[in-house]
C-alpha cells in the first residue's frame, strides 16, 4: 500500500536570509523577452500569448536576496510518498519540490538530484537552486515560490488509498493552486493531478510550467520534428529537430551555450518527454493533452554554462539540463484563466527503457511504443477523471503549513475553494497589519522605528488604502500600490505627502529616489539616496539597533545609494556611505564589488584589480549578468578569470 511519512533530510546548506525590505519598484530584470523583429514570424495565437498580460512587476513580492554561498549540514523537512515501485521525496518549505524519484526495482534515481542546497538568484524574486521537480506558476521565469513553504496535507487518493496535497496561493497573479501526488499500489508511474483555479470576477493571466532536472550526459526525445529556439541574445526561431545547424541538439552535450528548445508537439501527437541514457534507461513525463508544451533547456559546454553549473552545486557532481512541460507553447506566453474557472490536468512520471540510437523518427516511434506498453495514453485518461472527483475532497491530515496570504484573501472576500482551506490559523506577522487594516480600516504603526514591511497592491487593498487615515506608513504602502498600477504620478504624490509629516523618511525618500531614476533625474535621485541613508543611519540607536531587519535595511538601502552616486560622479557621497556599512556587510561578495567599482570610480585601479585577486563571490549573481565582466573590462585586457566568467551567450559581457 501507498504510504506518506514525514522524513529529515539532511544536506549541506546555505541558509536563505532575510528577504530585501525594499519594494521591489524597478521593472523585471528578465531574460526571457524575445525582440519585436522576432514576433512577425509567430503563429497568431502564440504571438497572442507572448503579448498576453506579461508581468511587468514583482509586486507584492519581496526581493529574496539575504542569502550567502556558506553551506553547512542542515535538516530539511521532507515528505516521503512511497509504494513498492517508486519512493518520491517532497521539500514542503521549498516550494513543494520533488527532490528525489527513486525507482525500486532497478534502485535508479530517475532525476538529477542536487547533493547541496545553493541559492542562487534565478526565480523571479531571487532565490532558487536547482535539482528535481518543481512547480513553477505565475508569469515567465522560475516561482517567487521557489523556496517558501507551501501547505501540505493527506487527502484520499483514487484508488482507496492516499494522495499528498500542496496547496498554496500564487501571489503575483492572485491565484490558489494545488498539486496531488499519488502512487497507485503497483505502479511504476506517480500521479500527479494539478489545479489552478481564478476566483476573481474577472479573467486573469497564468502560467505553468512542470520543470524536471535530469543528468545532462542524456539524449532527449519529443514527439516534435521542430522547435521554437531560444537564446539568451533573446532571439526566437523555428528550427528543425534534432539537427539544428548541423548538430544534433537532443544531445544536452553538443550545444556550446545555455538554449531553450520549446517542442512543436502536433495537435494530434500524444503529450511527453523523455531523458534516456546510452543504455536507454531514463525517466520519460507525460501528461493529458491540456498541457501541451515540452521543452529542453541546455546550459551549454561553454565555460559560462560550465561556470553555472558548479555555482549550483559542487565541482565534480555532474551536470544537468531540464526537461519541462507547460500549458503553452513556450515560456515567453501566458494564458487567460477566464473569470470564476479553473484549469486542471494530470501528469505522470516513471521510468521509460527505450533505445536512444539511431534516425529521429525510428527513435520516436520506439519510445512512444515502449511509453505505450507501460502507461497507455488511455490510462492518463482515465486517471484524470477519477481524479478530478477527489480534488474538492477536504485535507485530512495536515503535513505542513504555507504562508498565511490565502487566508487573508479568503477572508477579504468570502471565497469558498473545496479542497484548499486557507485556514485563518495560518495568518502570521506578515499578515498582521493587512488585517487590521481589513477589520479596523487602520494600519497599525510599527514599533520601534521598524521597516515597514511588504505591501499589497491588488485593486481592493489599494482602495482600502485610499480611504484610511493618511498617515506616513498609509501614504508610503498607498504610493507603493499606485506605482504598481502605473499611477506613477498619483504615487509620488502620495509619498511627498507622506514625507511632510513622516518621523522615519528613508522609505518614502527611497520610493521617491527611484520615481527620479524612471524619470531621468539621476542627480536629484543621488540626493534623495544620500539624504535616506543618512535618514536610516539615524534611526538605528537604540531599541531601533536590535531589530534583525536593520542589518538587511541598510544593506539594501547602501547598495542601491552607491549605485546612485557612481552613477553621477559623487565618488566621495558614495564612499562616505560605503564607510558607514558595517564591516560584515562589506565582506560580502556583492559590496565587494561594490567595492572595486568605487575604487575604479576614484581612479584607484590597481587597488579595484586587486579586488580580484581576492575571489569575491556574489552570491546573489543574476541570470545574464554582466556587472563582473563589465568591471573587470575597465581594469585588465587579459581574459575574464574562469571563475568570474558567466557568460551565457557568444559575446555576452
Amino acid at each position: 500500500m501507498t504510504t506518506i511519512r514525514r522524513e529529515v533530510l539532511t544536506l549541506p546548506a546555505a541558509p536563505l536570509g532575510p528577504d530585501n525590505p525594499l519594494p521591489p519598484l524597478r521593472p523585471l530584470d528578465e531574460a526571457h523577452r524575445i525582440d519585436d523583429r522576432d514576433r512577425a514570424d509567430l503563429p497568431r495565437d502564440m504571438a497572442r500569448q507572448v503579448d498576453y498580460a506579461p508581468l511587468r512587476s514583482l509586486l507584492p513580492a519581496q526581493v529574496r536576496d539575504g542569502y550567502d554561498r556558506k553551506r553547512a549540514p542542515s535538516g530539511l523537512d521532507a515528505l516521503v510518498i512511497e509504494n513498492d515501485r517508486l519512493r518520491a521525496t517532497v521539500l514542503p518549505a521549498l516550494g513543494g519540490r520533488i527532490a528525489s524519484l527513486h525507482h525500486k526495482p532497478t534502485d535508479r534515481e530517475l532525476l538529477y538530484v542536487n547533493p547541496v542546497l545553493q541559492p542562487a538568484n534565478f526565480a523571479l524574486n531571487g532565490a532558487w537552486f536547482s535539482g528535481g521537480i518543481e512547480w513553477n506558476i505565475g508569469a515567465t521565469g522560475h516561482t517567487t515560490l521557489s523556496c517558501s513553504p507551501v501547505h501540505a496535507a493527506r487527502v484520499p487518493a483514487p484508488d482507496g488509498g492516499q494522495m499528498l496535497r500542496l496547496w498554496e496561493w500564487e501571489r503575483l497573479r492572485d491565484l490558489p493552486f494545488q498539486v496531488d501526488l499519488w502512487l497507485p499500489d503497483g505502479s511504476d508511474f506517480l500521479y500527479v493531478g494539478a489545479r489552478i483555479r481564478n476566483p476573481h470576477e474577472r479573467p486573469v493571466p497564468t502560467y505553468w510550467w512542470s520543470n524536471i532536472a535530469v543528468p545532462e550526459d542524456r539524449r532527449v526525445l519529443a514527439p516534435a520534428d521542430e522547435a521554437w529556439n531560444f537564446g539568451y541574445e533573446r532571439g526566437l526561431r523555428r528550427v528543425p529537430v534534432p539537427e539544428y545547424d548541423g548538430i544534433d541538439r537532443t544531445y544536452p552535450l553538443n550545444s556550446t551555450y545555455a538554449a531553450d528548445y520549446f517542442y512543436e508537439v502536433p495537435d494530434d501527437r500524444r503529450r511527453w518527454i523523455a531523458a534516456l541514457d546510452a543504455d536507454g534507461h531514463g525517466l520519460v513525463q507525460t501528461s493529458t493533452d491540456l498541457l501541451r508544451g515540452r521543452k529542453l533547456f541546455v546550459w551549454g559546454t561553454g565555460p559560462g554554462g560550465r561556470r553555472w553549473q558548479e555555482w549550483l552545486t559542487e565541482p565534480g557532481t555532474g551536470g544537468y539540463c531540464e526537461i519541462q512541460a507547460g500549458l503553452a507553447r513556450t515560456q515567453l506566453e501566458h494564458v487567460k484563466l477566464e473569470a470564476e474557472s479553473e484549469v486542471s490536468w494530470l501528469e505522470a512520471y516513471g521510468p521509460l527503457d527505450a533505445s536512444p540510437d539511431g534516425d529521429w523518427p525510428t527513435v520516436l516511434r520506439r519510445a512512444e511504443d515502449r511509453l505505450a506498453a507501460a502507461l497507455p495514453r488511455a490510462d492518463v485518461d482515465a486517471a484524470y477523471d477519477a481524479w478530478r472527483p477527489y480534488a474538492d475532497t477536504e485535507p485530512g491530515e495536515r503535513l505542513a503549513t504555507g504562508s498565511g496570504w490565502g487566508a487573508l484573501e479568503v477572508l477579504r472576500a468570502g471565497w469558498k475553494l473545496p479542497g484548499t482551506p486557507f485556514d485563518e490559523d495560518t495568518l502570521g506577522a506578515p499578515q498582521r497589519p493587512w488585517l487590521h487594516l481589513l477589520r479596523a480600516g487602520s494600519l497599525p504603526e510599527p514599533e520601534h522605528h521598524e521597516p515597514p514591511g511588504g505591501t499589497l497592491v491588488a485593486r481592493p487593498w489599494r482602495d482600502m488604502l485610499e480611504t484610511t487615515a493618511a498617515t506616513p506608513l498609509a501614504e508610503y504602502h498607498l504610493g507603493v500600490a499606485q506605482w504598481h498600477g502605473d499611477d506613477r504620478a498619483q504615487a509620488v504624490r502620495s509619498w511627498e505627502r507622506g514625507l511632510k509629516s513622516a518621523v522615519d523618511r528613508w522609505p518614502l525618500l527611497r520610493c521617491l529616489a527611484v520615481a527620479d531614476q524612471e524619470d531621468g533625474h539621476r542627480e536629484r535621485a543621488a540626493d534623495r539616496y544620500a539624504e535616506a541613508f543618512d535618514d536610516l543611519c539615524a534611526r538605528r540607536t537604540g531599541a531601533a539597533e536590535g531589530h534583525e531587519g536593520w542589518a538587511a535595511v541598510a544593506a539594501a538601502l547602501g547598495r542601491e545609494a552607491i549605485g546612485a552616486l557612481l552613477a553621477v560622479g559623487r565618488t566621495v557621497d558614495a564612499r562616505t556611505v560605503w564607510e558607514r556599512l558595517d564591516a560584515a556587510t562589506r565582506a560580502r561578495g556583492r559590496f565587494r564589488l561594490a567595492e572595486g567599482e568605487l575604487l575604479a570610480a576614484e581612479g584607484r585601479h590597481a587597488e579595484a584589480r586587486a579586488v580580484f585577486d581576492e575571489d569575491f563571490e556574489v552570491a546573489d549573481l543574476r541570470e545574464g549578468a554582466d556587472s563582473i565582466g563589465l568591471l573587470w573590462a575597465r581594469l585588465d585586457d587579459a581574459p575574464l578569470p574562469a571563475r568570474y566568467d558567466f557568460r551565457m551567450w557568444p559575446g555576452g559581457e
